[in-house]
Protein backbone atom coordinates (compact mmCIF):
# COMPACT_ATOMS: atom_id res chain seq x y z
CA UNK A 1 0.00 0.00 0.00
CA UNK A 2 1.28 3.23 -0.95
CA UNK A 3 0.62 4.84 2.88
CA UNK A 4 3.07 2.15 3.85
CA UNK A 5 5.78 3.25 2.26
CA UNK A 6 8.61 5.86 3.28
CA UNK A 7 8.06 9.42 2.41
CA UNK A 8 11.10 10.25 0.57
CA UNK A 9 11.79 14.01 -0.74
CA UNK A 10 14.10 14.25 -3.74
CA UNK A 11 15.90 18.29 -3.47
CA UNK A 12 17.39 18.86 -6.92
CA UNK A 13 20.68 21.00 -7.61
CA UNK A 14 21.41 20.44 -10.92
CA UNK A 15 24.52 18.82 -12.64
CA UNK A 16 25.89 16.47 -14.80
CA UNK A 17 22.61 14.12 -13.67
CA UNK A 18 20.66 16.93 -15.34
CA UNK A 19 22.95 17.85 -17.80
CA UNK A 20 21.97 17.98 -21.60
CA UNK A 21 24.20 17.07 -24.46
CA UNK A 22 23.55 16.71 -28.35
CA UNK A 23 25.76 13.51 -29.09
CA UNK A 24 24.42 10.24 -27.07
CA UNK A 25 27.45 8.51 -28.00
CA UNK A 26 29.75 11.75 -25.93
CA UNK A 27 30.48 12.52 -22.32
CA UNK A 28 31.84 15.52 -22.64
CA UNK A 29 31.04 19.00 -23.86
CA UNK A 30 27.61 18.86 -22.53
CA UNK A 31 25.08 21.52 -20.74
CA UNK A 32 25.15 20.71 -16.94
CA UNK A 33 21.80 21.29 -15.12
CA UNK A 34 19.10 21.36 -17.86
CA UNK A 35 16.73 19.01 -17.27
CA UNK A 36 14.57 19.08 -14.02
CA UNK A 37 13.77 17.29 -11.28
CA UNK A 38 10.17 15.93 -12.40
CA UNK A 39 12.25 14.42 -15.89
CA UNK A 40 14.86 12.61 -13.58
CA UNK A 41 11.94 11.07 -11.38
CA UNK A 42 10.66 9.96 -14.75
CA UNK A 43 12.85 8.69 -16.36
CA UNK A 44 13.04 5.58 -13.80
CA UNK A 45 9.40 4.62 -12.87
CA UNK A 46 10.40 1.70 -10.28
CA UNK A 47 11.10 4.63 -8.05
CA UNK A 48 7.45 5.05 -7.12
CA UNK A 49 7.77 1.23 -6.04
CA UNK A 50 9.79 2.11 -3.25
CA UNK A 51 8.69 5.39 -1.46
CA UNK A 52 6.13 7.99 -1.77
CA UNK A 53 8.04 10.48 -3.46
CA UNK A 54 8.11 14.29 -3.40
CA UNK A 55 10.09 16.63 -5.22
CA UNK A 56 11.37 20.38 -5.26
CA UNK A 57 13.70 21.64 -7.29
CA UNK A 58 16.49 24.07 -5.55
CA UNK A 59 18.31 25.01 -8.15
CA UNK A 60 19.99 23.56 -11.60
CA UNK A 61 23.27 24.28 -11.96
CA UNK A 62 26.61 23.69 -12.24
CA UNK A 63 28.00 22.67 -9.02
CA UNK A 64 31.44 23.95 -9.82
CA UNK A 65 29.03 27.54 -9.33
CA UNK A 66 27.95 26.32 -6.01
CA UNK A 67 27.86 29.17 -3.18
CA UNK A 68 27.58 29.81 0.34
CA UNK A 69 23.70 31.24 -0.02
CA UNK A 70 22.59 28.24 -1.98
CA UNK A 71 23.72 25.85 0.80
CA UNK A 72 22.54 27.94 3.40
CA UNK A 73 19.24 27.80 1.49
CA UNK A 74 19.82 23.65 0.94
CA UNK A 75 20.35 23.33 4.59
CA UNK A 76 17.52 25.41 6.25
CA UNK A 77 14.56 23.50 3.28
CA UNK A 78 16.23 19.87 4.06
CA UNK A 79 15.89 20.45 8.31
CA UNK A 80 12.22 21.74 7.79
CA UNK A 81 11.39 18.73 5.99
CA UNK A 82 12.89 16.50 8.45
CA UNK A 83 11.26 18.06 11.28
CA UNK A 84 7.92 17.13 9.77
CA UNK A 85 6.81 13.90 7.70
CA UNK A 86 9.71 13.38 5.74
CA UNK A 87 11.50 10.00 6.67
CA UNK A 88 14.80 10.86 4.36
CA UNK A 89 16.34 13.24 1.33
CA UNK A 90 17.84 12.80 -1.75
CA UNK A 91 19.89 15.93 -3.04
CA UNK A 92 20.63 15.20 -6.62
CA UNK A 93 23.78 17.22 -7.12
CA UNK A 94 26.76 17.54 -9.58
CA UNK A 95 30.41 16.17 -9.09
CA UNK A 96 32.60 18.94 -9.05
CA UNK A 97 31.44 20.51 -5.73
CA UNK A 98 29.30 17.53 -4.36
CA UNK A 99 32.20 16.40 -1.55
CA UNK A 100 31.89 20.04 -0.08
CA UNK A 101 28.16 20.33 -0.26
CA UNK A 102 28.01 17.05 1.37
CA UNK A 103 30.07 18.03 4.41
CA UNK A 104 28.68 21.26 4.58
CA UNK A 105 24.99 19.80 5.32
CA UNK A 106 27.20 16.71 7.57
CA UNK A 107 27.33 19.75 9.92
CA UNK A 108 24.98 21.50 9.45
CA UNK A 109 21.84 19.28 9.56
CA UNK A 110 20.19 18.46 12.86
CA UNK A 111 18.57 14.63 12.06
CA UNK A 112 18.94 11.54 12.76
CA UNK A 113 17.01 10.70 9.58
CA UNK A 114 19.01 9.31 6.23
CA UNK A 115 19.89 12.26 3.50
CA UNK A 116 21.96 10.92 0.41
CA UNK A 117 23.50 12.84 -2.29
CA UNK A 118 23.46 11.46 -6.00
CA UNK A 119 25.08 12.48 -8.91
CA UNK A 120 26.43 11.52 -12.05
CA UNK A 121 29.78 11.21 -14.36
CA UNK A 122 27.90 10.88 -17.58
CA UNK A 123 24.76 13.66 -18.70
CA UNK A 124 21.07 12.22 -18.54
CA UNK A 125 21.00 11.29 -22.90
CA UNK A 126 24.14 9.84 -22.85
CA UNK A 127 23.91 6.14 -24.09
CA UNK A 128 26.19 4.93 -21.00
CA UNK A 129 24.44 7.29 -18.37
CA UNK A 130 25.13 6.19 -14.71
CA UNK A 131 22.44 9.05 -13.20
CA UNK A 132 19.66 6.20 -13.28
CA UNK A 133 21.26 3.88 -11.94
CA UNK A 134 23.11 6.19 -9.74
CA UNK A 135 19.49 7.78 -8.75
CA UNK A 136 18.21 4.59 -7.85
CA UNK A 137 20.84 3.59 -5.46
CA UNK A 138 20.34 6.46 -3.71
CA UNK A 139 16.79 5.99 -3.21
CA UNK A 140 17.65 2.34 -2.04
CA UNK A 141 20.13 3.33 0.43
CA UNK A 142 17.51 6.51 1.85
CA UNK A 143 15.26 3.57 2.75
CA UNK A 144 17.28 1.40 4.04
CA UNK A 145 16.65 0.72 7.88
CA UNK A 146 20.50 0.79 8.41
CA UNK A 147 20.80 4.39 7.11
CA UNK A 148 20.09 6.38 10.01
CA UNK A 149 22.63 8.05 12.31
CA UNK A 150 25.37 7.86 9.45
CA UNK A 151 25.65 11.63 9.35
CA UNK A 152 25.08 12.30 5.28
CA UNK A 153 26.16 9.94 2.81
CA UNK A 154 27.11 9.91 -0.68
CA UNK A 155 26.06 6.46 -3.24
CA UNK A 156 28.06 6.76 -6.69
CA UNK A 157 28.73 3.68 -8.64
CA UNK A 158 27.36 1.18 -6.33
CA UNK A 159 29.59 2.66 -3.43
CA UNK A 160 28.18 4.29 0.07
CA UNK A 161 30.67 7.17 1.06
CA UNK A 162 30.51 8.66 4.27
CA UNK A 163 30.52 12.71 3.36
CA UNK A 164 33.98 13.59 5.68
CA UNK A 165 35.79 10.98 3.36
CA UNK A 166 34.44 11.77 0.20
CA UNK A 167 37.01 12.11 -2.66
CA UNK A 168 36.72 13.24 -5.87
CA UNK A 169 40.10 11.69 -7.72
CA UNK A 170 38.88 11.47 -11.27
CA UNK A 171 37.96 13.99 -14.02
CA UNK A 172 36.15 11.49 -16.26
CA UNK A 173 35.63 8.38 -15.21
CA UNK A 174 32.41 6.67 -13.80
CA UNK A 175 33.86 5.46 -10.57
CA UNK A 176 35.52 8.55 -9.35
CA UNK A 177 34.97 9.19 -6.25
CA UNK A 178 37.41 7.33 -3.29
CA UNK A 179 37.80 7.30 0.45
CA UNK A 180 41.36 7.75 0.97
CA UNK A 181 41.97 8.36 4.25
CA UNK A 182 38.96 5.78 6.45
CA UNK A 183 37.58 3.81 3.76
CA UNK A 184 33.83 3.66 2.16
CA UNK A 185 31.04 2.63 4.19
CA UNK A 186 29.69 -0.03 1.76
CA UNK A 187 28.56 -0.98 -0.74
CA UNK A 188 25.06 -1.31 -2.54
CA UNK A 189 24.58 -5.12 -5.22
CA UNK A 190 20.99 -5.43 -6.50
CA UNK A 191 18.50 -3.22 -4.49
CA UNK A 192 20.86 -4.14 -1.04
CA UNK A 193 23.16 -2.42 1.15
CA UNK A 194 26.11 -3.55 2.71
CA UNK A 195 27.60 -1.53 5.02
CA UNK A 196 31.46 -2.71 6.77
CA UNK A 197 32.69 0.79 8.07
CA UNK A 198 31.84 3.58 10.08
CA UNK A 199 31.89 7.33 10.49
CA UNK A 200 33.50 8.33 14.20
CA UNK A 201 33.20 12.04 13.60
CA UNK A 202 30.65 13.89 15.21
CA UNK A 203 28.37 15.36 12.63
CA UNK A 204 24.60 16.28 12.23
CA UNK A 205 22.03 16.51 15.66
CA UNK A 206 25.73 16.34 17.46
CA UNK A 207 27.48 19.09 15.66
CA UNK A 208 27.47 22.95 17.16
CA UNK A 209 26.75 24.50 13.87
CA UNK A 210 23.65 26.35 13.55
CA UNK A 211 22.50 28.38 10.50
CA UNK A 212 19.21 28.29 10.51
CA UNK A 213 19.60 32.22 10.96
CA UNK A 214 22.57 32.67 8.82
CA UNK A 215 22.47 34.36 5.97
CA UNK A 216 25.88 34.62 4.73
CA UNK A 217 28.84 32.46 6.05
CA UNK A 218 32.50 34.28 6.85
CA UNK A 219 34.68 34.94 3.75
CA UNK A 220 37.52 31.73 3.80
CA UNK A 221 39.28 30.95 0.76
CA UNK A 222 42.27 28.48 -0.17
CA UNK A 223 45.39 29.53 -1.51
CA UNK A 224 48.36 26.74 -2.68
CA UNK A 225 51.95 26.62 -1.87
CA UNK A 226 54.20 25.65 -4.68
CA UNK A 227 58.29 25.51 -5.68
CA UNK A 228 59.11 29.29 -5.85
CA UNK A 229 55.76 30.32 -4.40
CA UNK A 230 54.69 33.78 -5.11
CA UNK A 231 50.64 33.61 -3.57
CA UNK A 232 51.91 35.72 -0.31
CA UNK A 233 50.87 38.50 -2.56
CA UNK A 234 47.01 36.61 -2.97
CA UNK A 235 47.31 36.57 0.63
CA UNK A 236 47.61 39.62 1.17
CA UNK A 237 44.91 40.96 -0.88
CA UNK A 238 42.60 38.86 0.13
CA UNK A 239 42.97 39.72 3.51
CA UNK A 240 42.49 43.35 2.36
CA UNK A 241 39.42 42.75 0.82
CA UNK A 242 37.14 40.89 3.89
CA UNK A 243 39.12 37.55 3.68
CA UNK A 244 38.73 36.87 7.31
CA UNK A 245 40.71 33.13 7.39
CA UNK A 246 42.79 31.25 4.75
CA UNK A 247 43.27 27.44 3.71
CA UNK A 248 46.92 26.83 2.88
CA UNK A 249 47.17 23.40 0.55
CA UNK A 250 50.69 22.74 1.87
CA UNK A 251 53.14 20.57 0.08
CA UNK A 252 53.67 17.26 1.61
CA UNK A 253 52.51 16.84 5.56
CA UNK A 254 51.89 20.45 5.28
CA UNK A 255 54.92 22.34 4.45
CA UNK A 256 54.79 26.31 3.44
CA UNK A 257 57.08 27.64 1.04
CA UNK A 258 59.16 30.51 3.25
CA UNK A 259 57.92 33.63 0.51
CA UNK A 260 54.30 32.76 1.44
CA UNK A 261 54.85 31.59 5.54
CA UNK A 262 56.78 34.53 5.79
CA UNK A 263 53.30 37.14 4.52
CA UNK A 264 51.05 34.85 6.62
CA UNK A 265 52.59 35.70 10.06
CA UNK A 266 52.87 39.05 9.49
CA UNK A 267 49.08 38.72 8.36
CA UNK A 268 48.28 36.43 11.13
CA UNK A 269 49.35 39.43 13.82
CA UNK A 270 46.55 41.41 11.85
CA UNK A 271 44.26 38.98 12.63
CA UNK A 272 44.24 36.52 9.73
CA UNK A 273 43.21 32.88 10.88
CA UNK A 274 45.62 30.35 8.90
CA UNK A 275 44.66 26.59 8.48
CA UNK A 276 47.37 24.38 6.78
CA UNK A 277 46.28 21.39 4.95
CA UNK A 278 48.25 19.54 2.42
CA UNK A 279 47.53 19.21 -1.83
CA UNK A 280 48.63 15.31 -1.15
CA UNK A 281 45.68 13.05 -1.67
CA UNK A 282 45.74 11.63 1.53
CA UNK A 283 47.04 11.64 4.94
CA UNK A 284 47.83 14.03 8.12
CA UNK A 285 49.39 17.24 8.21
CA UNK A 286 51.63 17.89 11.13
CA UNK A 287 52.63 20.81 12.64
CA UNK A 288 55.99 21.20 14.66
CA UNK A 289 55.32 23.13 17.65
CA UNK A 290 57.33 26.52 16.45
CA UNK A 291 54.28 26.80 13.94
CA UNK A 292 51.41 25.47 16.57
CA UNK A 293 53.05 28.22 19.28
CA UNK A 294 52.50 30.75 15.93
CA UNK A 295 48.75 30.34 15.55
CA UNK A 296 48.50 27.83 12.26
CA UNK A 297 45.67 25.34 13.03
CA UNK A 298 46.13 22.04 11.77
CA UNK A 299 43.23 20.87 9.25
CA UNK A 300 44.97 16.69 10.06
CA UNK A 301 43.46 14.69 7.40
CA UNK A 302 41.17 17.30 5.64
CA UNK A 303 41.58 18.11 2.37
CA UNK A 304 41.89 22.30 1.74
CA UNK A 305 38.19 21.91 0.74
CA UNK A 306 36.94 20.40 3.25
CA UNK A 307 38.63 22.39 5.95
CA UNK A 308 37.38 25.84 4.03
CA UNK A 309 33.81 24.74 4.97
CA UNK A 310 34.87 23.70 8.48
CA UNK A 311 36.64 26.75 9.24
CA UNK A 312 34.12 28.73 7.78
CA UNK A 313 31.05 27.46 10.00
CA UNK A 314 33.74 27.70 12.62
CA UNK A 315 34.15 31.47 12.36
CA UNK A 316 30.49 31.26 12.90
CA UNK A 317 30.99 30.80 16.31
CA UNK A 318 34.47 31.42 17.60
CA UNK A 319 37.79 32.95 16.72
CA UNK A 320 39.58 31.90 18.92
CA UNK A 321 42.48 29.36 17.97
CA UNK A 322 42.41 26.53 20.24
CA UNK A 323 38.43 26.10 19.55
CA UNK A 324 39.19 26.01 16.07
CA UNK A 325 41.59 23.85 16.50
CA UNK A 326 39.25 21.72 18.56
CA UNK A 327 36.60 21.51 16.09
CA UNK A 328 38.97 20.05 13.21
CA UNK A 329 39.85 17.15 16.05
CA UNK A 330 36.20 16.62 16.21
CA UNK A 331 34.62 16.66 13.26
Amino acid sequence: MAHNKPKIAILATGGTIAGKLDNKFCTTNYKAGIFGVKELIKAVPELQNLAQIKSKQIANIDSSNMNDALWLKLAKEINKLLEQDTDAIIITHGTDTMEETAYFLNLTLKSDKAVVLVGAMRPFEALSSDGSKNLYNALVLATNENSKNKGVMITMNDRIFSARELVKTHTLNVDAFSSPNFGDLGYIIDEKCFFYNQNLKSHTKKSPFDVSKLRSLPKVDILYTYSNDGSGVAAKALFENGTRALVIAGSGAGNIHENQKKVLKELMKQGLIVVVSSRVGAGQVVLNKEDIKLGFISSLDLNPQKARVLLSLALTRTKDIKKIREYFEKY
